[in-house]
């Protein structure tokens, strides 16, 4: 059994895939990334499963990573920042190739991995009251590893509105990006779902794998060497000194040194 998400799978075959560390606002852990990938690739191979749907439990969708395991990184050797700076990459490339619709859910805010997590779902749909934020660079990092899918989610001219400025926006505003395909009241979360998920119900399985594998072989390539590269600018972020302040500043319960407002 996972130890951070859960899978249930209905008569229909639409898996209901959740991340369920709701005590640390689903933040990603090098656990819940394995498990992730993992899901992601028993889903993809189960013949029984036509729609996956990503939700997660408790007040927030996904926080980003796991600030411990952050932390971790910056007392850790280079090749042990690479391997674990991998391990979130390919997480989100095995959903992002998964042969079945992915469907977001977001019934709460969703921050970092958490917004590169929404821009791998194929549709993401999100309570009105939510917050988003690609919130790195007051950490004095960068969203690197999750960026090619935001990047191919927003497109680069709306991407740069929100990547750069760890700037948090709401619901209508994440509609606006791309990120969501619309917002809704919380007690109309389950029912905007639905819409989404009966469509894929009466389309040919194979038919649906193969037209989201020609999707994204026409949208922006996001190969090995892609990959490779957001690994390597994150492991390198990892050792500067600002990365050291701000995220010791986090847990210190301080100001950046840079921090001017």
């Amino acid at each position: 059994m996972p130890d951070t998400i859960s899978i249930i799978t209905d008569a229909r075959g639409v898996a209901t895939l959740t991340l369920n560390r709701p005590e640390k606002h689903n933040a990603l852990s090098a656990v819940m990334l394995a498990e992730l990938t993992q899901a992601a690739t028993d889903l993809g191979r189960d013949p029984a499963v036509r729609v996956v749907v990503l939700t997660g439990v408790g007040k927030s969708f996904c926080a980003g990573g796991d600030l411990d395991w952050m932390r971790a990184q910056m007392q850790a050797g280079a090749a042990t920042r690479a391997r674990e700076a991998g391990k979130l990459a390919h997480m989100l490339q095995a959903l992002n190739t998964m042969p079945k619709p992915l469907i977001g859910a977001l019934q709460g805010n969703a921050f970092g991995g958490g917004v590169g997590m929404a821009s791998v779902c194929d549709v993401a749909v999100g309570v009105d009251h939510l917050k988003m934020g690609l919130t790195e660079t007051r950490l004095g990092i960068i969203p690197a590893t999750i960026g090619p899918y935001v990047l191919a989610r927003m497109g680069e001219g709306r991407a740069r509105r929100v990547f750069m400025s760890a700037r948090l926006f709401g619901a209508a505003e994440a509609v606006d990006l791309g990120l969501l395909a619309r917002a809704v009241p919380a007690d109309d979360l389950d029912a905007a779902v639905e819409a989404e998920v009966v469509p894929y119900l009466s389309c040919a399985p194979g038919a649906v794998a193969a037209a989201k594998a020609l999707a994204r072989d026409l949208g922006p390539r996001i190969d090995d060497d892609t990959i490779a590269m957001t690994i390597k600018a994150l492991k390198s972020r990892w050792e500067t000194e600002e990365a050291a302040e701000g995220i010791g500043a986090f847990f210190d319960k301080r100001r950046a040194a840079w921090m001017l407002d």
